[in-house]
């Protein structure tokens, strides 16, 4: 339900279209509407929200906000970013609450996933 004030919408860059579509397909299963060359939706991702055509890159580095993504199983959820193409940036850790990994796509934007608890 759409509701004044609350967060609707999530814009990420991307250097190449086809290569980010193809990697959030393999490693998360989201699909897409094409709008033009320079902008594609996003669909099965939890919220909505699209890709735009841009050079720059989006990290923490940089001061830029970080899109998290939840798990049930981090490690199959690693593997698949990695088998999709993704880079480890910080490999799995422990923080109160949970445990997470950050990852960077092809176009070397920067993303987290988060899974509750902790391995035992």
């Amino acid at each position: 339900m759409k509701e004044t004030g609350k967060i609707n919408y999530v814009e990420m860059r991307s250097r190449n279209l086809e290569a980010t579509k193809r990697f959030f397909g393999d490693a998360f299963g989201w699909s897409f509407i094409d709008y033009g060359p320079e902008y594609v939706a996003i669909q099965n991702a939890g919220l909505d929200g699209g890709f735009f055509k841009s050079d720059r890159v989006a990290t923490t580095s940089n001061g830029s906000v970080l899109v998290v993504l939840y798990s049930s199983d981090l490690e199959a959820t690693l593997d698949k970013v990695k088998q999709a193409g993704g880079k480890v940036v910080l490999d799995i850790f422990t923080f109160p609450g949970g445990r997470r990994f950050h990852f960077s796509d092809p176009s070397g934007n920067e993303y987290a996933v988060w899974s509750e608890g902790s391995k035992e």
